[in-house]
């Protein structure tokens, strides 16, 4: 049998590393952080635990990988579903309401990764990281930014300020209210994006429910 060649395992080395990080946010949302081991991903992922050290630094760095990952995959889709568009209006309120619905789709990840960068270490570099940064340029490049690397880390900064406001254990805020600031900010649309559930009842100059539309009532008095 003749030796595999460099792409055959460059390819086969993508895929382990790909099982790991998907191991990872699977057990992570069914287990929690501390009650999941890297043995534990390791079985998940069907890889020899030494793969787990060849790629990542410990738990920590391929927590944050996974959920960078899941981000950027969550992120691309929403700026690439049909219809597809080149309107950077468009394509942001894509984004924002893609990053938000990572924040209210998949607590306890989001909990444990927002826990995670606000450590001492902060960000970990890693090409889902960076995969995550360079869309998110691409989309306020395309929205118009005078700067796009200033107007980049402006908005990860609303972003995870926003994660952390609809997080909060006992007083999390309401994902409308906040996306409310945050469109407002851009000037983007209401109706743009992805609106969560609620949002064709909400007024967001107000912040309150529209009242009901009573069909067959008479209209005001001017």
């Amino acid at each position: 049998m003749s030796p595999r060649s460099a792409s055959v395992n460059e390819a086969m080395r993508r895929r382990s590393r790909e099982r790991l990080l998907q191991a990872t946010v699977e057990l992570i949302e069914e287990r929690g952080y501390e009650a999941t081991t890297l043995a534990d991903i390791t079985q998940r992922a069907g890889s020899a635990r030494g793969l787990v050290s060849y790629y990542f630094s410990g738990k920590r760095a391929l927590l944050q990988s996974a959920v960078h990952r899941l981000m950027a995959g969550e992120l691309a889709d929403a700026l690439e579903r049909e219809p597809r568009t080149e309107d950077g209006q468009e394509l942001l309120a894509r984004a924002i309401d893609a990053m938000l619905g990572m924040s209210t789709g998949h607590i306890t990840l989001m909990r444990t990764h927002m826990a995670s960068i606000l450590q001492e270490e902060g960000f970990i570099q890693c090409p889902e990281q960076q995969r995550l940064a360079q869309l998110l340029r691409d989309t306020v490049t395309c929205w118009g930014a005078a700067d796009p690397e200033e107007e980049y880390r402006l908005l990860r900064a609303l972003l995870m300020g926003a994660s952390v406001a609809l997080l909060l254990p006992g007083a999390p805020m309401p994902v409308l209210r906040l996306r409310a600031e945050l469109f407002q900010r851009y000037g983007l649309a209401w109706t743009a994006g992805a609106p969560p559930p609620g949002a064709e009842d909400y007024d967001p100059a107000s912040g309150n429910r529209r009242p009901p539309v009573v069909r067959g009532a008479p209209a005001p008095l001017a």
